[in-house]
């Protein structure tokens, strides 16, 4: 049955309404839809690049004695461009424990890895931050060295170096690619930069933000450089530190007492040629011939300072060639980005785990709270927020990465860092709450290098230490009046009160910190056997049985 009832039709205005509603919800639409794919645009890529034992001294945006002969002209493009920290300092001054602060945001006895020998694996079930990007949607990467002993966590793919108890070889290395050993011919600086760049160009999604780790062996020993670099400074003689020849006065148990002096590198170091055929046991007592008490390697006939000198040239020379292959890399990386427009939308981060001895106070290698090893080079250019060419002095940390780049990248997250964020200091504005002293813990004896353990705080205008393994000895310097730390004040009586301030400061930061632990329990971290990076032993990780411990 038909309804009388009239059909009521919506009028001319009614549809001419309801039309323009329509196109507006449609445009509206459309906008939110444009709005959110320009956020998604802002979010900004990050390629973080790590060298390993890099020191300021060796980079010539920092200046210093090799800046004219052994110029690192892309990486002072980054300070050019971008950013240059002149106190970002490492809480604990050797490799794997300096990658565990930098990826958890905490102190060494917060993320549970203390030192390299003993020290055992990284925790894996723990939070690192490449986990929280990728749980944001961005696309993460890491190539190159890794040094933590289990699985990368948080990242959509890895090669990293699983040679020589992780350290990695220069010369055709073997690489863990996403669980499978890989070995790879060619020099290790080169491949890793060459699976970066693969990576950016053929592998990810080109429409997405990347976070990309790339962490290269090099500057650290054994000092192998590229073919090409090998006799680069062959004809010239590299100038000396200030502090070459230092005695140690009024330091005579903690700087004086060490085995990374001239005196300490191996043949291996020096580029002897090894006898053919040695195997196992025989072929690393040969290679590491050098590296306890009363081995010394020089050519025959030289003197003690002779052979002194040699020994710093050769290891010098090589160091910084290996630097050169760092810097030639991060070219190619910035290249990539100025042709594929993505640079101003990029953060690029140089650094280091670590700074380094180039025969500062005599030495090589890190682990002390002085001043060459404790600074840390650390470069940033983001086009899009850092003005070019600007430069920062404030005390950051390498606890501080973590929570500076997830906020960089708008990523919010729950997770605790004992770290905090220094994005305001990226767009020149430093935060009046910020830290005024950092605290420092080293724990690691007596392998390698026989350096004594020891806490402390450092400022702007001070450092203080406390060595107390075996010994138990303060150190105090002055580093307005003595930057080159050669004159230890701690019992001198202007500086009483300075002692007194400083040292009830660093007892505030060390319960901050969690660590305000007795000297007893700073001695069992310290002996105790955490384990082996790696289950399986090689020719590398095998050293320490081969060579007669000793204790001092």
């Amino acid at each position: 049955m038909i309804s009388n009832k009239k059909i009521k039709f919506p009028s001319l205005f009614s549809l001419a309404f309801i039309a323009l509603v329509t196109i507006s919800s449609c445009k509206n639409e459309n906008k939110v839809a444009e709005v959110n794919t320009k956020e998604t645009a802002k979010r900004p890529n990050i390629i973080y690049i790590m060298a390993d034992d890099l020191t300021t001294q060796a980079i010539s945006a920092y200046g210093g004695i090799y800046k004219d002969i052994a110029p690192t002209p892309n990486i002072d493009r980054l300070a050019k461009e971008g950013m240059l920290f002149e106190d970002v300092l490492c809480t604990n001054a050797i490799c794997g424990p300096s990658r565990a602060a930098i990826l958890t945001g905490n102190y060494s006895n917060k993320n549970g890895y203390y030192k390299n020998e003993s020290g055992g694996k990284f925790d894996k079930s723990q939070w690192t931050f490449p986990q929280e990007f990728q749980k944001n949607g961005y696309q993460t990467s890491l190539f190159g060295k890794w040094h933590l002993g289990t699985e990368p966590q948080g990242f959509d793919v890895f090669k990293y170096h699983n040679s020589a108890g992780q350290q990695g070889h220069y010369w055709n290395p073997t690489y863990n690619e996403n669980g499978t050993d890989v070995k790879v011919e060619g020099y290790s600086t080169n491949l890793s930069t060459d699976f970066a760049m693969n990576w950016l160009t053929s592998e990810r999604k080109q429409e997405d933000p990347f976070l990309m780790v790339l962490q290269y062996k090099a500057p650290h020993r054994p000092w192998q450089p590229d073919t090409k670099y090998e006799k680069l400074w062959e004809d010239i003689e590299m100038p000396y530190p200030s502090t070459f020849n230092d005695d140690y006065k009024g330091r005579e148990l903690t700087a004086g007492d060490t085995e990374m002096t001239m005196e300490y590198f191996s043949r291996r170091d020096m580029k002897f040629e090894e006898p053919a055929n040695l195997k196992g046991k025989e072929k690393i007592k040969w290679a590491f011939y050098g590296a306890k008490p009363g081995e010394i390697v020089q050519p025959e006939g030289m003197s003690k300072e002779e052979g002194r000198k040699w020994r710093y040239q050769t290891y010098i020379k090589d160091y910084l060639a290996c630097v050169k292959s760092v810097d030639d890399n991060i070219g190619r990386v910035l290249k990539y980005l100025d042709d594929n427009n993505l640079a101003e939308n990029t953060i690029v981060v140089l650094t280091s785990d670590q700074g380094f001895y180039l025969g500062d106070h005599g030495f090589f290698d890190k682990r002390f709270i002085y001043e060459e090893s404790l600074r840390m080079p650390f470069i940033v250019k983001y086009p899009a927020v850092v003005k070019p060419n600007t430069v920062n002095t404030d005390i950051i940390t390498n606890i501080d990465f973590a929570p500076t780049l997830l906020e960089a990248a708008n990523i919010k997250t729950e997770q605790s860092m004992q770290g905090q964020s220094f994005l305001p200091m990226l767009k020149g504005e430093t935060p009046k709450d910020w830290q005024q002293a950092m605290y420092y813990h080293y724990y690691e004896f007596p392998y390698w290098h026989h350096v004594q353990p020891h806490y402390g705080i450092r400022t702007q205008k001070y450092t203080l230490a406390h060595f107390y393994y075996n010994i138990d000895v303060w150190e105090l310097y002055d580093l307005e009046k003595d930057p080159k730390q050669m004159n230890n004040v701690i019992n001198d009586p202007q500086y009483a009160n300075v002692v007194m301030d400083l040292k009830a400061e660093l007892k505030e930061l060390m319960k901050k910190s969690g660590n305000d632990k007795s000297l007893a329990d700073f001695r069992m971290i310290t002996d105790k056997d955490f384990g082996s990076i790696v289950d399986k032993k090689d020719d590398e990780t095998s050293v320490q049985d081969v060579l007669a411990k000793k204790s001092k």
